[in-house]
């Protein structure tokens, strides 16, 4: 649709300018005689030929710089885009009434360079107050007439919170931290500040999945879109779609670290390989896993603990057990007590981002121990 457009404009700008500028050239070749050359049809048809030429080498950038505009534009807040159009309105309208004073000089530079100058400096002027002075422009929206001493009181007592470098408004959701479902708790336990953004090419995955002939694939693809809708109903926190696409790439991962760069984003994940990839491009992550690992209650050696062993370890004589939230502990001689509650004492614990380790043995072999000894 950009490209349809951009193209559109071309051959307007080419109609106008091959009616305009094409009778000076035929006039400086001496053709301005020549009816079946110097006319409205051939002048318009060459203006709109030669910036079709031009549109194959322009359309490409000229979609990026719109598209950059576009995503900027949509992670605005209302009241930035308000107050700067406005404050870059009010810089013109100045610079027009100064322009005025040198519209009736005969010097090429006073009426004709010194007004582009003044509108260019007064409009970035606008653009740097309106940016600059946001707050005012709110309270003037939204603040209703009080009286002066009311006024005095009320900046007194109101403490404005700046957001820090650490805050991003936007996430970005993938398609793993819906189909995980945690997103949907920590959302609503109020954790999760700023707006979720779910882009088209994860919506288009998850349906994806949510069709698939696998069961399995089936289930999760349609728990990640409850999940999304459920987010959307309850409102705790904004929830947003992102419509736009990145044609000239396939991984949905990749598009996913190429718009948070775009829209200077942070990805809610609990994908590992996502993570690593999205640290070394300098993309912040936070990774629902690092925060249930971080949560975890700690174990120290020589605490006591009641276990289950259900199956054998990798060496000879080990049994593997695990608690309620995953993790895993490898049992000493733990083969021998399979399917039944054991007491056990811990001896170490080992930490990996791939989850945490605890190593231990039976309590009556540690008593058997002291006995001997």
């Amino acid at each position: 649709m950009r490209k349809k457009m951009i193209k559109v404009v071309l051959a307007v700008l080419g109609i106008g300018a091959g009616y305009t500028f094409l009778p000076y050239l035929w006039l400086l070749l001496a053709l301005q005689n020549n009816f079946w050359i110097n006319n409205f049809i051939v002048n318009v048809l060459l203006g709109i030929a030669v910036m079709s030429i031009v549109s194959l080498f322009v359309t490409d950038p000229l979609e990026k710089l719109i598209q950059r505009i576009e995503n900027n534009l949509a992670r605005q807040s209302p009241y930035v885009i308000i107050s700067t159009s406005v404050s870059v309105v009010v810089g013109l309208i100045i610079a027009a009434l100064l322009s005025t004073l040198f519209s009736h000089s005969r010097l090429f530079l006073l009426n004709t360079v010194i007004p582009v100058v003044l509108m260019v400096i007064l409009s970035y002027l606008g653009y740097i107050v309106g940016r600059n002075h946001l707050d005012f422009f709110k309270k003037l929206i939204t603040q209703r007439r009080k009286p002066e001493r009311e006024r005095e009181d009320s900046r007194q007592n109101i403490l404005e919170r700046k957001a820090g470098e650490n805050f991003h408004r936007v996430k970005l959701l993938d398609t793993n931290i819906l189909i995980d479902g945690r997103i949907y708790d920590l959302v609503n336990t109020g954790f999760i500040e700023g707006t979720l953004v779910v882009p088209n090419f994860v919506l288009y995955e998850l349906q994806y999945i949510a069709d698939s002939a696998d069961s399995i694939k089936r289930v999760r693809g349609r728990r990640g879109l409850d999940i999304l809708n459920k987010l959307r109903s309850e409102k705790n926190v904004p929830v947003e779609m992102y419509d736009g696409d990145f044609e000239d790439v396939q991984e949905v991962d990749s598009k996913l670290i190429k718009l948070a760069k775009l829209l200077d984003a942070v990805i809610v994940t609990n994908d590992y390989n996502l993570n690593k990839v999205s640290e070394f491009q300098n993309v912040e992550v936070l990774n629902v896993n690092a925060l249930a690992k971080a949560l975890k209650p700690r174990v120290v050696p020589g605490e006591k603990m009641t276990v289950t062993v259900i199956k054998k370890g990798t060496e000879r004589q080990q049994g593997v057990a695990y608690l309620d939230d995953g993790t895993m502990i490898v049992v000493e001689d733990g083969r021998y007590y399979t399917n039944q509650p054991l007491e056990v004492v811990v001896t170490s614990a080992l930490q990996t981002d791939a989850g945490r380790m605890i190593f231990a043995k039976p309590v009556h072999a540690t008593r058997s121990l002291k006995e001997k000894n």
